[in-house]
């Protein structure tokens, strides 16, 4: 089947269009722009290359993506490496993403994710696979994502962090620091505990339930230095998740979040 395109819409520039891309009303689509087979784009929707979309993404109206980075000494003139988007991402209305202002690569985004109304990441970040971001959520330039994060409303990500697999960050919070696998971000810059709805999701078992309540133990509860909690994780390294959190340490820039003061839960 031949790509619609609606005859409000706009192409301009090198756009490839996969044989059955829908392009709604009043979209603006500035190449060099690739969009792959099955994604839709609702109505209203900018697309600035360069650009790669992926296959069956969901563009609803009002987002934008592939734009020049926030950054006041950033020429917007400059192309850069633009925005890669993988397969079967969900982006609602108001989502903005960003294009790099590095060197490095594109900001990339992978499969499966879900971005609801108005959230936003900046540019160079990297974001995994099966991702959900509710209402609101701000993430900043170069911040690492890896897979099944979820976020509450209005959370926000500082620049450079790094978010752990299968963390969570509730609502109306925030964090400046790295954050382990499966730790939960329940108040500003605090690890309040470990997501045990989405370790037993993901088909954790009994011991790596165990071995993430340890782990939180040890690095959130026992008051060590970062250097003192690594030399305790090392004691039992062959476990699958205390190896991970380890491996994790090591690509830490910003800092562990760990749980100083009172580990409360967000009120959102």
């Amino acid at each position: 089947m031949p790509s619609h395109v609606h005859p409000t819409a706009i192409l301009e520039g090198e756009v490839t269009l996969a044989e059955d891309v829908r392009i709604g009303p009043w979209c603006v689509v500035n190449g060099p722009a690739r969009i792959g087979p099955g994604t839709v784009l609702l109505g209203q929707n900018f697309i600035q290359g360069p650009i790669e979309l992926g296959a069956g993404n969901v563009l609803y109206p009002g987002v934008h993506l592939g734009f020049a980075p926030q950054s006041l000494r950033y020429d917007p003139q400059q192309p850069g490496h633009g925005l890669v988007i993988g397969d079967r991402n969900i982006f609602r209305e108001g989502t903005t993403i960003h294009r790099a202002m590095t060197d490095e690569g594109p900001t990339r985004i992978g499969n499966a994710n879900f971005f609801m109304a108005n959230a936003h990441a900046g540019h160079d970040a990297q974001i995994g696979h099966h991702c959900v971001f509710a209402n609101g959520t701000l993430i900043a330039g170069h911040v690492t994502v890896e897979d099944r994060v979820i976020t509450g409303g209005n959370a926000t990500v500082h620049q450079f962090v790094r978010l752990g697999r299968g963390c969570m960050i509730s609502g109306l919070v925030g964090t400046g620091h790295d954050v382990l696998p499966w730790m939960m971000v329940t108040a500003i810059n605090i690890a309040g505990g470990i997501n045990l709805v989405g370790l037993r999701r993901s088909g954790a078992s009994a011991q790596d339930i165990d071995d993430m309540r340890w782990i939180y133990r040890v690095v959130c509860r026992m008051n060590l230095l970062p250097a003192g909690a690594l030399e305790r994780l090392r004691e039992r390294a062959e476990r699958p998740l205390v190896a991970e959190a380890i491996a994790f340490f090591g690509r830490s820039t910003r800092g562990i979040l760990r749980a100083r003061g009172k580990a409360a839960r967000g009120t959102a």
